[in-house]
C-alpha cells in the first residue's frame, strides 16, 4: 500500500487512539507513542500499530499514536483506516 497523503482516524475519547500516519521517504516505519499506560502497555501498542501496518502492505511511513487506553482490536481498525484514507482508498476488502 502506497501512502499518498496525511491521514487521521480515531479520538481522544476515553478507551481510543488517535492516530495520524503520513508517507514518509526513509524505507522504515516511525512510530511515535503517547500514552497514559505507555510503561505497562507501550511496547504492545508499537507492536500491535507495526504488525497491522505490515499485514496491510505499508512499508514506509510515519505515525504518531496518542493513546487513551485502546484494545488492541481497536488500534488495528484505527490503523487500517488512517492507512486506508493516506493511500486514498475508498472500496474496503475486509
Amino acid at each position: 500500500m502506497d501512502l499518498k497523503k496525511i491521514a487521521v482516524a480515531g479520538s481522544l475519547e476515553s478507551s481510543d487512539i488517535l492516530i495520524t500516519i503520513e508517507p514518509s521517504d526513509e524505507k522504515e516505519i516511525y512510530i511515535h507513542l503517547k500514552s497514559s499506560v505507555e510503561k505497562q502497555f507501550g511496547k504492545q501498542i508499537i507492536k500491535t500499530i507495526r504488525e497491522t501496518l505490515i499485514e496491510i502492505g505499508v512499508k514506509k511511513a510515519v505515525v504518531r499514536a496518542v493513546d487513551k487506553g485502546a484494545l488492541d482490536c481497536v488500534i488495528k481498525a484505527r490503523v487500517q483506516g488512517a492507512a486506508c484514507r493516506a493511500a486514498g482508498i475508498i472500496e474496503y476488502k475486509w
